[in-house]
Parts: C-alpha cells; sequence; structure tokens
C-alpha cells in the first residue's frame, strides 16, 4: 500500500482481518494514504474493526423511516468541499451515526422524530473531514443509490472530498 495515494473503500457490511486492517491503518497513519467515501461503504464496512470506525470518524447505526425526504444544512461554507453549495433536501436514507466529536463536520441533517420518535431534534453529521496519522479522510453520508448523484450537491460534495483528500482540490 506504499504506493497508494488513496484508498476508496465500498464494503458494506463485510470483514476485514485484524492483519488487513493493520495493513490499511499503518499505511494511512504511518505513510499518509488518504481515504475517502461515502454512505455504507465505508462507514458500514468492517463492523467489527473499532480501530478502523476510529479511522473513518464514525459507525452506521440506522436509517429511521428508511427512505424519506430530509435536508442537508451545509455548516462550512469556506472548506473548498462546500464552497459555494447551499443547503439541499435529499430523498434517501437518513443516516443516523455514532460520530467522533474531532471530526471536521462541514453539513448536518436534523431528525424529525417521525420515524424514531427518541431522536427528535438530533443534529447528525453528514459530510466531514479528519485526520489519522499522517493521512486525510474524507467521508460523506450521502449516496444509497446512483440516483441520489442526480441531487447536484451531493454529486459535488463527494467529487471535491476525493479530491480534497488527495490534495488535487
Amino acid at each position: 500500500m506504499g504506493a497508494v495515494d488513496m484508498v476508496v473503500p465500498v464494503y458494506t457490511m463485510s470483514s476485514i482481518t485484524r492483519e488487513q486492517e493493520a495493513g490499511l491503518l499503518g499505511a494511512v497513519r504511518e505513510r499518509g494514504v488518504n481515504v475517502g467515501g461515502w454512505h455504507g461503504g465505508m462507514a458500514d464496512a468492517f463492523r467489527q474493526n473499532t480501530e478502523y470506525q476510529f479511522m473513518v470518524g464514525g459507525q452506521w447505526v440506522a436509517h429511521p423511516g428508511n427512505i424519506i425526504d430530509y435536508r442537508v444544512n451545509v455548516h462550512d461554507q469556506q472548506h473548498p468541499i462546500t464552497a459555494g453549495i447551499s443547503d439541499f433536501d435529499m430523498r434517501s436514507e437518513q443516516y443516523y451515526l455514532h460520530t467522533d466529536p474531532s471530526n471536521k463536520v462541514l453539513a448536518t441533517t436534523t431528525f424529525s422524530g417521525e420515524h424514531a420518535f427518541w431522536i427528535e431534534g438530533t443534529v447528525m453529521p453528514v459530510v466531514w473531514t479528519r485526520s489519522y496519522g499522517k493521512g486525510k479522510i474524507f467521508y460523506s453520508s450521502l449516496g444509497h443509490v446512483i440516483g441520489d448523484f442526480d441531487v447536484p450537491e451531493a454529486r459535488e460534495i463527494v467529487r471535491r472530498g476525493l479530491l480534497w483528500a488527495v490534495d488535487s482540490l
């Protein structure tokens, strides 16, 4: 993995051996391999691997209501990933995640409580960046199906986020 600039995980509910995890995390932490991805392909990849979850900065928990309408609120208009992007609406899975408070959150969503009353008003990160050792991490919970990227803002956030992660933005 020393020759790799970036890893884009696309694994949902899969498993990774401790040796494979150590190789990935070591490449990111010590050699500066960057990681970028979206939705369950990154934040629901390896449920049994806590260190991987620390690297990602979060772990999928649920999407109450399944496919629903919700709003994404962009908070950082200065960051190159979200610059010039205004709040926008999605019809997809609204992810409830366990997230690391050290994430640099760029966009959030607020749960209505309609599908899970106990989370009404919960503000949940949707897009974030972080560092993991020498590596840069980009994550977006948007992108359950390819049609989600028909929303120009969702598509642009992921495009810019992946470019940001490899210092090409």
